[in-house]
């Protein structure tokens, strides 16, 4: 099968591959639990899911412009315009089947065969895929452990050239937890502004913090005509199947996202942003509730692995992943690195973790290992998945 060579640089996000292999071992009869997923395990609200089943009746079930409805565009300008502090416009605002969708046109409208464009690693796998897709060249910078892993800034620096177009940014940051400090965020800006550089803030765990303050680039000055916020209704209110997102961006560029929609998937579903609107502006007490648990989750979780030998587990401030160290029980177990530690959990202990390798190549110099869990499960699976941890490294 002749295919197009484009084909060669696209990547993939891992994990859904465990997933596969997770429900494949399900199937054959093993009992797994599983860390590996970046879901909310929580329902969609009642009045959430009762709003997109009224759109249906209502026959709300026909093509929107392809920016999105017209009042879920003005609350989502609303929305921003509170929690970043920013004078936001509905034409500033552009709604997508999910979060994904912009980090694909924004790459496609702003990135040439050749630019430059800095992303965090280890990061969202699709960042680096899309890029590559795009014919830009990805360039990692390091988020660091010893940093509470956020952004080497100095490092960032560095890695400036005149072909960079682009900054990518995530924080809450998945797969570590970690959060961009105020300072960070400071002078990530004032480099954008020095060297005009674009800056996609993929803001998709805004809501989801325990105690950090969470805080956006474009709201400092300057930033946000050159900023594109991503963010959307996956996380924050378990929408994750609904696939509802959006990017919030100067509304020159909006208009050409827009039309990449046209082109594409020609809207968001309909009634879908009508159960999005009533997320927005419905009873927020939910989302409360959710990150409280997430919060009581974390802190179990992390206590947890920090009394495994051979783990080390930051504490995260937000999103709902730890990424403890584990290369001394890499060498515990004579395990090469967290990949083979990965297999040998899901394998040995029936727990399904993601490696290190599934958010990107090792930086340069990196020489530590690391596991994602993602605590988006009851309290009762981590006790237990802890426990058969625990049992695996004792017996190994």
């Amino acid at each position: 099968m002749k295919l197009a060579h484009r084909l060669t640089q696209l990547g993939t996000e891992n994990a859904f591959e465990v997933l596969n292999e997770v429900n494949r071992l399900k199937t054959a009869g093993r009992d797994i639990i599983s860390f590996a997923i970046g879901e909310p395990d929580f329902d969609t609200p009642e009045h959430i899911k009762q709003a997109g089943i009224t759109a249906i009746q209502d026959n709300f079930t026909h093509y929107s412009p392809s920016a999105g409805i017209l009042p879920l565009r003005e609350a989502i300008a609303g929305y921003i315009a509170k929690t970043r502090s920013l004078c936001v416009n509905h034409d500033e605002v552009v709604v997508t089947p999910g979060g994904k969708p912009i980090i694909y046109y924004v790459l496609h409208a702003l990135v040439d065969p050749g630019d430059e464009v800095i992303y965090p690693n280890p990061g969202f796998p699709i960042y680096e895929s899309v890029i590559r897709f795009t014919g830009g060249i990805p360039v990692p910078v390091p988020i660091l452990e010893e940093k509470d892993f956020s952004i080497d800034t100095a490092e960032l620096e560095k890695l400036i050239t005149p072909k960079t177009k682009l900054i990518i940014l995530n924080s809450p940051h998945n797969p570590t937890g970690g959060m961009l400090t105020a300072k960070d965020l400071a002078h990530i800006a004032d480099l954008a502004r020095r060297h005009d550089l674009w800056v996609l803030s993929d803001e998709i765990y805004s809501r989801i913090t325990y105690g950090g303050t969470f805080g956006s680039i474009s709201s400092l000055p300057g930033m946000q005509e050159r900023t594109i916020i991503l963010d959307g209704f996956s996380k924050t209110y378990a929408m994750t199947g609904w696939r509802l997102g959006y990017g919030v961006m100067n509304k020159e560029l909006a208009v050409h996202i827009a039309r990449l929609i046209t082109n594409c998937e020609s809207c968001t579903n309909t009634f879908v942003q009508l159960g999005g609107l009533e997320a927005l502006t419905g009873p927020q007490d939910f989302v409360n509730s959710m990150v409280d648990e997430f919060k009581a989750r974390r802190d179990l979780i992390a206590a947890g692995l920090n009394s495994i030998p051979g783990f080390s587990c930051k504490i995260p401030n937000g999103a709902f992943y730890v990424f403890p160290n584990v290369t001394e029980a890499c060498r515990r177990l004579g395990l090469p690195d967290s990949k083979a530690l990965q297999q040998h959990l899901l394998y040995n202990a029936n727990v399904a973790v993601l490696p290190r390798s599934a958010f990107g190549k090792r930086n340069s110099g990196e020489t530590q290992e690391y596991l994602r869990f993602s605590y988006a499960t009851s309290c009762d699976s981590i006790a237990e998945g802890l426990e058969r941890i625990e049992k695996a490294m004792r017996l190994s």
